[in-house]
C-alpha cells in the first residue's frame, strides 16, 4: 500500500518594499493611535501601563512612546505576513480593500491584545493596577478599537500602494 503525501507550495514573493510599507505604515499608524491613548483613553495608559509591561516603573513616557512605536512597526510587519494569506492576498492590494482589512485587523487587534494579552501580561509581571481578563468595558474598548482602526489604516493603504508602479 503506498502513501502519497502532499504539501502546498506557500512561497510568496514579499518584496523589500511591501515589508517597508508595513514597517513604515506601522510607525505612522502608532502617531495618532498614541495622542489617542494620551488624551482620550483613561490615563496613565501610554506613561504606566505600557513600560509596566516590560518592568520599567513609571510614569516614563518616553519609554511608553517607544514601546508603543516598536509595537506599531512589529503589527505592521505581522499585518504583511497575515495578508500573504490566499483569501487577503489581492483584497489588500487594492485601496478599498486595503481599507475593510484595516478595519477587520483594528478589530482583532484589540480583541487579541487589548482585551486577552495586556492583562494577562500585566498580571504575570505582577503589575498593580492589571485591568481583569478578560479587559472588556465600556467605552475602554471601544476606544481602543477605535485607536486600533484608525492605527491599521495607514498600515493597509501604505501597503496596497507598494504595489504601484
Amino acid at each position: 500500500m503506498a502513501t502519497e503525501t502532499r504539501s502546498a507550495d506557500v512561497s510568496v514573493n514579499v518584496t523589500s518594499k511591501q515589508w517597508v510599507a508595513g514597517a513604515v505604515g506601522g510607525f505612522i499608524g502608532s502617531i495618532p493611535f498614541g495622542l489617542l491613548m494620551m488624551y482620550v483613553m483613561p490615563p496613565p495608559l501610554l506613561e504606566v501601563v505600557i513600560p509596566a509591561m516590560y518592568g520599567i516603573e513609571g510614569p516614563a513616557l518616553l519609554a511608553g512612546w517607544a514601546i508603543h512605536q516598536f509595537h506599531g512597526v512589529v503589527l505592521g510587519l505581522t499585518y504583511v505576513a497575515l495578508v500573504q494569506a490566499e483569501p487577503l492576498r489581492e483584497t489588500a492590494r487594492s485601496t478599498g480593500g486595503a481599507l475593510g482589512l484595516a478595519v477587520a485587523y483594528g478589530i482583532v487587534t484589540t480583541v487579541a491584545l487589548a482585551v486577552v494579552v495586556m492583562p494577562l501580561w500585566l498580571g504575570a509581571v505582577g503589575f498593580p493596577n492589571a485591568p481583569p481578563f478578560p479587559n472588556v468595558g465600556i467605552p475602554a474598548t471601544i476606544i481602543s478599537g477605535i485607536g486600533h482602526v484608525i492605527y491599521a489604516v495607514p498600515v493597509a493603504v501604505l501597503y496596497a500602494r507598494s504595489f504601484a508602479e
